[in-house]
């Protein structure tokens, strides 16, 4: 507890230099960005994403095994697929509402940009769909491809218990080295608030000031999104079928949401967050290896959020008037697109590159908003994690009640 008030601390430190950093000149700020803030914060990241790739491969894979039948693992999968999905489709849907009320697009002094930014070539759905199953599993783990590391782990573990007793020693390992790794975990969150400090003093502060007040609308209207999603959406699904209020759930989980705002990446944050989940909100160790290891991948509600107020904002800067046709193309290829992408900082920006194209928008508005993405990335992202926690509280609940029904018919 003491290792996360330093962090909060850290964090509000952070908001306020950063904002008195925007009014400073950019020749006195850049050095100090440049050698001091951008390397703490790297160092800060890297030490967590260095453990991402063996820790979701242990976890998933002991997940598997410890939940036995290869049916019950197919069940979950399925449930916790539906529910993201679900969720996905209204985060973007109120996003989208929210901008066609709010309009932040007519905002005086906005232009539209001649000038596309450059982004790599974005990757159809087929072939992100296509591409779940990896052609070298060590090459999928070196990359760092983690659809592809979650399906082979997915096999691992049903190989792992379709042998009982004859693969004790391989589980033994897995469960021992899953262990190591969360303990070096322990170790490395240690210069988390020094990490929280660097990166929101460097997300705020390399934004002008002029930035700030020019996108003002935008920003309102992507946290206004969030938070509808935060407090309702998932509120009401925590409530009906995880038993818990949501109250409850943040007074526990909040030390995993600073570090998912600190780090802007669901993947570096997924070791925290299942170690939270695992403690805080009892989630079986399986069950939450399985579930946020999924949803670090797949379950994008921040970004979709993002995507829905992005693309009303940009039409209606270009004097755009979207059909309810193009409307619906926004909703059905964001949430497709969310399936195979990366957890990483700025994923949704290039996600946003296959939005524009589907619906036919300028590749270049993308170029409003990148100033202001970084900021509103550590917002969303905490807003993803939470997604996959409740996931993982939501499926807990429905396995106790199967197992309690079990049991009531064997008696």
């Amino acid at each position: 507890m003491n290792l996360t008030k330093y962090i909060l601390l850290a964090l509000v430190a952070g908001v306020i230099v950063g904002i008195v950093a925007t009014f400073i000149p950019e020749a006195y700020f850049s050095p100090v960005n440049e050698w001091v803030l951008v390397p703490l914060g790297k160092i800060f990241i890297n030490l967590i994403k260095m453990l991402v790739v063996p820790i979701v491969f242990c976890s998933i894979t002991m997940g598997v095994f410890q939940l036995g039948d290869p049916r019950k693992v197919g069940k979950m999968g399925g449930r916790t697929l539906l529910f993201f999905l679900c969720t996905t489709a209204i985060a973007i849907c109120v996003a989208m509402v929210l901008a066609l009320l709010i309009q932040p697009g007519h905002v005086p002094g906005l232009e539209p940009l001649a000038a596309a930014p450059s982004f790599e070539e974005t990757p159809s759905m087929m072939d992100n769909l296509l591409g779940i199953i990896p052609d070298n599993p060590v090459a999928s783990m070196a990359q760092g491809n983690m659809l592809q590391i979650i399906f082979f782990a997915v096999l691992f573990g049903i190989g792992i218990s379709l042998l009982g007793n004859k693969s004790q020693t391989v589980k033994n390992f897995i469960t021992e080295t899953n262990d190591v790794l969360m303990k070096i975990i322990n170790i490395v969150m240690y210069t988390a608030p020094f990490g929280a400090f660097a990166l929101i003093t460097s997300a705020i502060g390399s934004n002008g000031a002029e930035t700030l007040r020019q996108m003002g609308m935008y920003v309102l209207v992507v946290l206004l999104a969030l938070g509808v999603h935060f407090f309702f959406t998932y509120g009401t699904t925590l409530r009906v079928w995880g038993k818990m209020s949501l109250i409850d759930f943040v007074k526990k989980f909040y030390p995993a949401m600073v570090v998912g705002f600190s780090t802007s990446s669901s993947n570096a944050t997924l070791p925290i967050s299942m170690e939270v989940a695992q403690e805080k909100l009892k989630v079986p160790a399986p069950i939450s290896s399985f579930v946020q290891s999924l949803g670090s991948t797949i379950n994008m509600d921040g970004t979709a959020i993002m995507q829905g107020v992005a693309t009303v904002f940009v039409a209606q800067v270009y004097g755009i008037d979207l059909t309810m046709g193009q409307i619906i193309m926004v909703i059905i290829t964001a949430v497709l697109a969310s399936i195979g992408t990366a957890g990483v900082p700025a994923v949704g920006l290039v996600m946003l590159v296959m939005v524009f194209n589907q619906v036919g928008l300028p590749v270049e508005g993308i170029g409003l908003i990148i100033g202001i993405d970084r900021i509103l990335d550590m917002v969303r992202t905490s807003v993803n994690i939470t997604g996959d926690a409740i996931c993982a509280v939501i499926m807990t609940r429905v396995e106790e009640r199967s197992d309690a029904k079990l049991a009531k018919k064997s008696q």
